[in-house]
């Protein structure tokens, strides 16, 4: 699915701005049928949470419903009119006046309909878009719904982030030619200094397809013709991390002469390799420093927005970070664009947080569920996971700062059936791209004893608290025990290691002489710690916070207005361990510390 673009041939319209909303239960059985009744409205992009000041409406478990008027621009008349929205938190359907068009499951993937037989250029329509927030055993991610006593429906779950929910991200509509380009795959590769790019294209009928290659100063360096081949560009600029360079690959149909559909697809050269216990990027060993992150921000949710956009990657390179992971599910397509063009390498996450029920037994005290069962997490769980794969792949697959996949967060991967559950999985993500490594982030229960999976994946990437979950306090045993496990691993996979989360909570202006947990001199003392253990590890390759900021999470007495391991506020100011981080990161010049520095 090619993202929106204006091209020669095609036109898009943006549909953000103030919608219509109501809850369910509050504007009819039926409120695609006609205006809805609502004094209510709620911006689009924006998660619809914390927009209203009634609890009813921030804590609501089933559908809300947005709604606008769209007008056709009169100029697309012949072409395909086609209504496209970025994402639905967690589960979306699209009416064009009474008619239901398009339906997806999944709250952070594109998905569209084509109404061209429904509207007329210059003509204009009702457009209402019902958003459902419920998780269940066979959603990504998971959850469970409950009723209280006095009949509320109230929805558990399993991640650590608030369930944010709405249009958190942009609504479209565009035109395209009746026969026009559907999709795209640039793989790149290295030989010496020529790049070469295999390239596909697929078209919505039989058509001539001519490609062209433009470096960046639209100079034409390579051309070819056909739905597909292999470019090679003589004396390439590769793309690197901190130093981005892009090509377009501008796709033509064309009937004789003259170009029916036309579409530019940015794209980098560049190579990913696991090698050993390294992770090489244009061959080169790269050392991964930054951040788990989230969208999250105060009032919008888990809206986009592009001045935190451009802030965040401000904050980052400043800190000296030249990577993140999108934790815990695919970020907005603009985040990956911007780093493709500032050249930050990204994890790219799927949206399956939460396969883990040894954390509900853990926080409850109690003997938890087995994870994988047919009562629990089970064959439909792992069919809507395979399909989020599909979706992440294919929406993200031509993005060069990516360079890794990583299919899940936590999950149970020292239980019983675990491996039943990801073999398949791990399967699908090599079959749909076998150039990029694949991961999942380990959880603490798992070690390299009891781990039934590790051997699937390509890079150990693990996430480890020592200090503050374990050994709280006590930095001299955490120390020691990080890095024995850290060589344990080593050991026993020979494979690269990510520690792709460590970290702990610290309040802004909380200080202390000892050791104290909650301060921020203990946040500095338990980074500092942690980074003496991976620099004495050797297969160690990178390090990546828990967490870039602060951020809201669900109601809990060991969160104090939500997670606040971040080494940002959640507005973006530095606290100490910003500074700290700052001080190692920007001598590393992505080289792997040694334990001497």
């Amino acid at each position: 699915m090619l993202r929106p673009r204006p091209t020669p041939t095609r036109e898009v319209v943006n549909l953000d701005g103030l919608w219509r909303f109501a809850i369910e239960g509050s504007a009819g059985p039926c409120p695609w049928a006609g205006p809805l009744d609502t004094p209510l409205e709620a911006a689009v992009p924006a998660s619809y949470n914390d927009l209203f000041t009634d609890a009813a409406i921030r804590d609501h478990v089933g559908w809300v419903w947005y709604q606008r008027l769209v007008r056709v621009p009169r100029g697309w008349a012949g072409e395909r009119v086609v209504l496209r929205l970025d994402a639905a938190t967690h589960q979306g359907r699209v009416y064009v006046d009474d008619e239901l068009v398009a339906e997806h499951q999944g709250g952070y993937t594109p998905f569209e309909a084509d109404i061209t037989r429904l509207v007329r250029p210059g003509g204009e329509f009702r457009l209402t878009i019902g958003v459902g927030n419920e998780l269940t055993n066979t959603t990504i991610p998971p959850g469970t719904i409950t009723v209280s006593q006095d009949g509320r429906r109230q929805q558990k779950y399993l991640h650590d982030f608030y369930n944010y929910a709405g249009l958190a991200r942009s609504v479209w509509l565009y035109s395209v030619p009746a026969v026009h380009i559907d999709d795209i795959t640039v793989v790149t590769s290295l030989d010496g200094t020529t790049g070469t790019v295999d390239y596909t294209v697929e078209t919505s009928a039989p058509a001539t397809v001519r490609v062209r290659v433009l470096d960046a100063t639209g100079t034409e360096v390579a051309a070819s013709s056909g739905a597909n081949g292999t470019l090679r560009i003589d004396h390439v600029t590769p793309w690197q991390p901190g130093a981005a360079y892009l090509y377009d690959l501008v796709v033509d149909i064309v009937d004789r002469e003259a170009v029916v559909d036309t579409y530019t697809q940015p794209f980098g050269v560049r190579t990913v390799e696991v090698r050993g216990q390294e992770f090489l990027i244009n061959g080169e060993p790269f050392y991964f420093t930054g951040f788990g992150k989230h969208e999250d921000t105060p009032v919008r949710g888990k809206g986009h927005d592009d001045a935190y956009l451009v802030h965040d990657f401000q904050l980052m390179k400043w800190v000296g970070a030249n990577s993140f992971r999108t934790s815990h599910y695919p970020y907005a397509e603009e985040v990956l664009d911007f780093a493709d063009r500032h050249g930050i390498v990204v994890i790219d996450e799927t949206a399956a947080v939460g396969l883990n029920l040894a954390v509900e037994g853990g926080l409850a005290g109690r003997p938890h569920r087995p994870t994988f069962s047919g009562e629990t997490f089970n064959d439909d769980t792992r069919t809507a996971h395979a399909e989020a794969i599909r979706e992440l792949i294919a929406r993200d697959k031509n993005h060069p700062s990516v360079v890794m996949w990583c299919l899940a967060n936590e999950p149970s991967s020292h239980e019983e059936g675990a491996r039943e559950y990801f073999e398949p999985l791990v399967g699908l993500a090599r079959k749909l791209d076998p150039t990029r490594p694949v991961s999942y982030a380990a959880v603490m229960f798992a070690t390299h004893h009891s781990d039934r999976i590790m051997d699937l994946f390509d890079v150990v990437c693990l996430n480890r608290y020592y200090g503050w979950y374990v050994a709280t306090g006590d930095l001299i045993t955490a120390e020691a025990f990080l890095e024995g496990e850290l060589r344990g691993w080593a050991e026993k996979f020979d494979k690269p290691i990510l520690v792709s989360e460590y970290g702990a909570d610290a309040l802004p202006g909380l200080h202390s002489v000892w050791d104290t947990p909650w301060t921020e001199e203990y946040q500095l003392a338990y980074l500092a710690a942690n980074h003496r253990a991976f620099d004495r590890a050797e297969a160690v390759v990178g390090e990546h916070v828990w967490n870039f900021a602060d951020f809201q999470t669900s109601n809990g007495i060991h969160r104090v207005d939500g997670n606040r391991k971040g080494v940002f506020t959640r507005d973006r100011r530095p606290k100490s361990a910003a500074h700290a981080l700052r001080a190692r990161w920007t001598r590393l010049d992505n080289r792997k510390p040694r334990a001497a520095d």
